[in-house]
Parts: structure tokens; sequence; C-alpha cells
């Protein structure tokens, strides 16, 4: 069952977003085992994150890496809104 994570993360400003995605890419976790989906929406100068992925389990490895980067930068990632996806049109 696939999962939609929905997070709002506070002082998650672009620069840091971008800096975020470079450590994960030099950490090996750019495109993350489980991660079918990923959107970064500027929200007023924030960045929000909706993620769909395969499974629990897959999310929490991948939390291990980017939890720790996140709080080296001073972003706090909140609790994400979670859902199961009942459906996902391209196009």
């Amino acid at each position: 069952m696939a999962l939609g994570f929905y997070f709002r993360p506070s002082g998650f400003t672009p620069e840091k977003y971008n800096e975020t995605l470079r450590q994960l890419e030099a950490a090996g976790a750019g495109a993350p085992e489980g991660r079918t989906l990923h959107v970064a929406l500027d929200v007023g100068g924030a960045i929000h994150v909706f993620d769909i992925w395969e499974s629990q389990q897959a999310f929490e490895a991948f939390g291990a890496t980017l939890v720790p980067i996140m709080s080296a930068a001073g972003v706090d990632p909140g609790e994400p809104m979670v859902a199961e996806v009942s459906n996902v049109i391209e196009g």
C-alpha cells in the first residue's frame, strides 16, 4: 500500500532545500529506494514537500539520513500528514 506524506517544515527556505538535496546526493540518498514521487512546493518562500512512498518502512529508512541533515540546517520537519494513496494521474 502506497502512502502519501505531506510536510510543512518550519524554516525550510529554497536555499536550505537545495542544500539538503545536495547533501542527500552526496550521501547516496538522492533517489531513495521506495520513494515513487517527490514534489517540492514553494509556499510564500517556504518549501513544503509531498512524497509518495511504497511503504512506511521505506520512508523511515530514508528518514535516518534526511532528519540529521535537516536538523543540522536548523529545519524542523514537523509531523507529516500521512494518507493512503488511492490514485495517481500523470498528465
